[in-house]
């Protein structure tokens, strides 16, 4: 029983551990400080679906040795454009959904293409060069929005006629396409939107069996020993662009899945320190920069989403004052930050 519990808290780590304990802990308390049990739970479950694709993301780039994906946004910039003009052709509901995904996903691949050869020519410094590209690439969108050839009156300017809103509502046209698909709802407050976790495990699924092909296996011999990989007869380069095009792709995917859910597309900044949170998820997973797994999207994400669901919440009550946008904010850069300094030292 001692070696189990030696060995659980060795493949666990302690981080993880009392991360797990701290959320538990606040689970156990917010009945206590008025907070409902029933709709926390609820949150916390609805943001894991949410965000798991995006968190998602980050496995390919990382199994190939590319590192964690902070070139994130230029992914999600991919599926906004495939959300924006699937409004402006006016489809709706589950269909609506769909044509989104099929517009953002030959976006997303050519984006990643070359992305994926910018990272084969700055070998070593992947993750700050892609943390330039995400950056750049929001940059240079915030002036495509505005001239862009949209017309839906639902996504223009009212006053200028021209040029994409800041916020634009996917009501009416595929918000809850698939949280509501055979959602299950017990009383008022617990809610769970089985068809969004039912695309997320089959988008789990797909790449877990993805790295179980012959190109799989061969972008994982890429991440592990690049000479080994290449004495084999792999080609280095081409492995790791399609682990950036995946990822990418990933990234397109888990905002239109995130968009439903939230009800509405942000465009212009929106998308600037999305893949922070995506980071700090996988990490908190147990992911180092050279490893990551399924396991690792799923344990990362619910403790991510579950911490920033909670503390708020029990701290607010506590409190009996409305800080729970601070508190979020502190809390959600503290695990950010623990997140990327705990990547540093599995680094060294």
């Amino acid at each position: 029983m001692k070696n189990k519990l030696q060995e659980f808290i060795e493949n666990a780590g302690w981080p993880r551990i009392i991360i797990g304990l701290f959320l538990l802990a606040l689970f156990v308390a917010a009945p206590f400080v008025g907070v409902r049990i029933d709709a926390s739970l609820s949150d916390t479950l609805v943001r894991v679906g949410m965000n798991g694709i995006l968190v998602l993301a980050m496995v390919p780039m990382v199994q190939s040795g590319c590192g964690l994906n902070f070139g994130l946004p230029l992914g999600i910039i991919a599926g906004l454009l495939g959300a924006v003009t699937s409004i402006q052709i006016g489809v709706r509901g589950g269909a609506g959904f769909l044509l989104a995904a099929s517009i953002a996903i030959p976006i997303a691949v050519v984006l990643g293409w070359l992305y994926g050869l910018l990272l084969n020519r700055v070998k070593g410094d992947e993750m700050m060069i892609a943390t330039y590209v995400g950056f750049s690439s929001v940059a240079l969108m915030c002036i495509a929005w505005l001239l862009l050839p949209y017309t839906s009156p639902t996504m223009i300017w009212g006053y200028g006629g021209s040029g994409l809103r800041t916020t634009i509502s996917v009501e009416g046209y595929w918000l809850n396409a698939l949280s509501k698909y055979l959602h299950i709802q017990i009383g008022e407050f617990f809610y769970f939107p089985v068809g969004m976790y039912v695309f997320f495990a089959l988008i789990l699924f797909l790449v877990w069996a993805f790295f179980r092909t012959k190109i799989g296996t061969a972008i994982t011999a890429v991440g592990s020993n690049p000479e080994f990989a290449r004495a084999s007869g792999i080609n280095v380069d081409n492995m790791r662009t399609v682990s950036v095009v995946i990822s990418t792709v990933l990234g397109a995917l888990g905002i239109l899945v995130y968009e439903q859910s939230f009800g509405f597309i942000q465009l212009y900044m929106g998308p600037f320190y999305m893949a922070f949170p995506a980071v700090a998820a996988i990490l908190l997973g147990g992911a180092s920069v050279n490893k990551a797994s399924m396991v690792n999207v799923v344990v990362g994400t619910f403790l991510f989403q579950g911490i920033l669901t909670m503390t708020p919440s029990v701290i607010n009550s506590v409190m009996q004052t409305d800080m729970s946008e601070v508190i979020r904010i502190i809390v959600s850069n503290g695990m950010i930050l623990y997140a990327l300094t705990r990547k540093v030292t599995v680094k060294r």
